[in-house]
């Protein structure tokens, strides 16, 4: 027992310690002898646990988004604003039991130039986005489109406000974010996504 406990000590360190490079120094800079540095341990006790520089990056930025949380209870019709507000309150840390999410802005930092942080990007919004609005939706025709565009405006939203940090993006309060990005999230679950493309073309 008290071996299953040092053990998972020591994960979280590293991980810790990985995550506070990689937000500080990027991908490449960031070596397995320096997050060992970082968590007070030997560089074999990394290699030990996650086999590579890879295998680290993954284990670092794998990410439970914690969307069940919006979506539970939730009608359709509300669950633009329930997405949103779950958003922008797990990014900015509103609520008691969630911190700011560096993960999420690891991965957007990454992803345009590392395969694996893409590749997880993938993974995240097959594995946790598309499985929560098909739940919501059914697994219809549309529920792939409708979901890809949830994550563009969620996304975009996060790289724009939290990375690149647009003035008139960052100046917005998060309660006028949310208030903004509802209708849009609301239009890509329930919305005529024909209709709007018969309008634009």
């Amino acid at each position: 027992m008290a071996f299953t406990q040092r053990s998972e000590a020591t994960r979280t360190a590293i991980l810790e310690a990985a995550r506070r490079l990689l937000a500080s120094k990027g991908y490449e800079a960031t070596t397995i002898r320096a997050v060992a540095t970082e968590a007070g341990i030997d560089a074999s006790m990394v290699m030990r646990y996650y086999g590579s520089k890879a295998g680290l990056f993954s284990a670092a930025i794998d990410l439970d988004l914690r969307l069940s949380d919006a979506a539970t209870d939730s009608s359709l019709d509300e669950l633009g604003a329930k997405l949103a507000q779950h958003f922008i309150a797990r990014w900015e840390g509103w609520r008691s039991d969630t911190q700011s999410d560096e993960v999420i802005l690891l991965l957007l930092r990454s992803a345009s130039t590392n395969p694996i942080a893409a590749e997880q990007m993938r993974t995240i919004f097959q594995a946790q986005v598309l499985r929560v609005i098909g739940d919501a939706l059914g697994n219809g025709p549309d529920t792939t489109r409708r979901a890809a565009m949830v994550a563009t405006q969620v996304l975009g939203v996060a790289l724009c406000r939290y990375v690149l940090e647009l003035p008139p993006l960052v100046a917005l309060s998060g309660p006028e974010l949310v208030a903004m990005l509802t209708p849009v999230l609301q239009h890509y679950l329930t919305g005529n996504l024909d209709e709007s493309l018969a309008t634009s073309s």
